[in-house]
């Protein structure tokens, strides 16, 4: 498996751990070694990979909407780091979101994670259309 397949497996592997509402493999895809960040829409930024873990457990333990999927993905890797950024697609509403991973032996680990509101029309799907410019 190439570097960006192991990347969008990685990027895939954290929005299926949503999805799922899996702690657990929330947990695998988040970095241990190094530190993190997270910004929730609306939420201030998590520094700490305790707190991030566990604000993903108080969101999977909501009644939040967890459908989410992610659409018109783009990959730029950096040696070492790789940046995904994507639209964040919910049944009622659509995110922006960037997700930045880092290459560990056995694999790429998400390091930071931000999703905010994206007021522009609705994405394409992926299918449907060219990825987002």
């Amino acid at each position: 498996m190439s570097h960006n397949e192991q990347i969008l497996f990685a990027n895939e592997a954290f929005y299926l751990a949503f999805r799922a509402r899996d702690l657990a493999a929330m947990d695998a895809v988040w970095d241990r070694q190094g530190p993190v960040c997270c910004v929730h829409p609306g939420w201030r930024p998590i520094n700490d990979r305790d707190g991030v873990m566990e604000s993903w457990k108080g969101i999977f333990t909501s009644d939040g909407e967890h459908e989410v999927r992610s659409a018109q993905v783009r990959l730029t890797q950096h040696a070492e780091v790789a940046l995904v950024t994507c639209y964040e697609l919910l049944a009622t509403s659509h995110l922006v979101a960037t997700n930045m991973f880092v290459r560990r032996e056995g694999g790429w680990r998400m390091i930071h994670h931000h999703a905010s509101a994206c007021f522009a029309g609705r994405p394409i799907d992926d299918a449907a259309g060219p990825p987002m410019q």
